[in-house]
């Protein structure tokens, strides 16, 4: 379903697009919200859902999070807007947690269940029955019946029948969460584990039902552009591609400084600090035997599933800044009397903003998928733009940090180029399902010597929530991207704006 332009897909940027529009033009935010239902679900027959009034109830509950609200509660009669007067400000806002499950719109979904469909054709051999090791197979009617309370979800009848005719059902969402945080409420819808979730947002981009969302901060990051205040944005590496044929790195600047920011910086200016002292930090700990291995540290899905789920391994994460960090740190050392705004494919990138043990630096985070409702908002076509603005900031090394792997060989190339005859040892993970194998194996021993690379979503951070183009095709634009940058390896010097206090 990734790369898909589904309902899904178009409801979220509705959604954002008409937020957008109020930030910008609105002079009655609350009759304004109060319209968008509307606008979105007009006429009297729904769209996607068997009642207009559901499907309203829907887009309200997706409006409040567009807007950095948490979702009302089922049993309590709280209005669309209320609590919006904290919600409409030019500054960052957030209210936890990140990720919310939108009830109304959860399909309550079975999971790791089997089931017989109308393909049996009732055979005489019944392979099925015959290997189950709990008799949890009985015919009825001439065809197979499953009993779930006796089943243990073994897996054999499907895989010893030859009609394919049982389906293995599994929750979607669930399926995709590496870390394990999906449950069941007390109606059998989605329910987010708080302490278990790293806000991947890989259940969101899998859920069919669009029933998961994240909050966003692109109303309070508009109304912060129209204060006139000093804004600059920061773009992580995985931009190339997202917004269309036109969009070129160039003309995606030169947009940016269009919708009123003040400077535009690579984020991968910072992944080329990161990849300088990850290397060094693998030759002064790794090589020497100081640590047994290496953890990187730019993904904070990564990083916090090693923290949550394996507090053992927290002192093994490298402590170079994350790129949005360190390039944020840059921006602010020349910029002092600016707002930074970061702008990624990353859902996770908004927690990592407000996290209180390091300071960011980062005053806003909206995704590719945000800003793209930004630009159609202000009706931005990049194919009008006849000269773009150059992006000549960072190297390819940085570039290279959006697909899974590249932060793994910035590193080393890095080591091979500045500490020659220096032994390395590169793992990478991709999915936090293949992370939580990696972080196992380290625990065990087995991953000794190793620096590791660990990405949150697979494909790297061009698989991200936030992206909107197939994870392939993003991966491609990377590679051009990074093949066409004049310089391959940053200098050693590259760290004299590196700010890690």
């Amino acid at each position: 379903m990734r790369g898909l332009e589904t309902n899904v897909r178009r409801l979220r940027k509705q959604v954002f697009t008409e937020i957008a529009n109020v930030a910008y033009n609105s002079d009655n935010i609350n009759d304004d919200i109060e319209a968008i239902p509307y606008k979105i679900t007009p006429g009297d027959t729904p769209q996607y859902c068997e009642s207009i009034y559901r499907e309203r109830a829907i887009t309200r509950e997706r409006i409040r999070l567009a807007m950095g609200m948490s979702l009302r509660p089922e049993d309590k009669p709280v209005h669309l807007t209320q609590g919006i007067e904290e919600s409409n400000i030019d500054e960052k806002y957030y209210e936890p947690p990140l990720m919310q499950v939108i009830p109304a719109a959860c399909n309550a979904c079975e999971h790791n269940v089997y089931e017989v469909s109308n393909q049996c054709k009732g055979c005489v051999a019944h392979p099925c029955r015959e290997v189950c090791p709990v008799g949890a197979i009985r015919m009825e009617n001439g065809k197979s019946v499953i009993d779930k309370d006796v089943c243990i979800k073994c897996g054999k009848c499907k895989a010893n029948c030859p009609y394919d005719a049982i389906s293995h059902k599994r929750r979607p969402c669930a399926d995709a969460c590496g870390a394990n945080a999906i449950e069941s409420d007390e109606l059998g819808r989605a329910k987010i584990d708080e302490k278990k979730c790293v806000s991947c947002g890989m259940c969101m981009v899998n859920c069919p039902f669009g029933a998961i969302a994240d909050k966003s901060q692109i109303f309070q990051l508009i109304r912060a552009l129209r204060s006139n205040r000093k804004i600059i944005a920061e773009i992580a590496p995985a931009f190339v591609g997202q917004f269309g044929e036109y969009a070129t790195p160039d003309k995606i600047k030169a947009a940016l400084l269009k919708l009123g920011f003040a400077a535009v910086y690579e984020v991968a200016i910072g992944a080329d600090m990161g990849a300088m002292t990850e290397a060094k930090h693998y030759v002064e700990e790794v090589a020497t035997g100081k640590i047994p291995f290496l953890l990187t540290s730019c993904c904070p899905s990564w990083s916090l599933l090693s923290k949550k789920h394996f507090p053992e391994t927290i002192d093994k994460i490298s402590n170079a800044l994350t790129p949005m960090v360190a390039t944020a740190r840059m921006i602010k050392a020349e910029h002092p009397d600016a707002s930074v705004v970061f702008i990624g494919p990353c859902a996770a990138k908004k927690l990592e903003a407000m996290r209180q043990s390091v300071r960011s630096d980062v005053d806003f985070v909206i995704t590719f998928e945000e800003l793209d409702a930004m630009f159609i908002a202000r009706d931005i076509e990049f194919d009008d733009f006849k000269v773009g603005v150059p992006v000549e900031d960072a190297t390819g090394a940085g570039r290279g940090y959006a697909v899974a792997g590249g932060v793994a060989k910035a590193v080393e190339d890095c080591i091979n180029e500045f500490y020659p005859g220096t032994e390395v040892h590169i793992e990478h993970a991709e999915g936090l399902d293949e992370c939580r194998k990696m972080l196992m194996l380290a625990k065990a021993g087995r991953k000794d010597g190793c620096l590791i690379e660990g990405m949150g979503c697979p494909g790297g951070c061009v698989a991200g929530a936030g992206t909107n183009i197939p994870i392939n095709k993003a991966t491609a634009e990377v590679g051009k991207f990074v093949r066409e940058t004049k310089k391959s390896l940053p200098d050693l010097d590259v760290i004299k704006n590196y700010h890690p206090e």
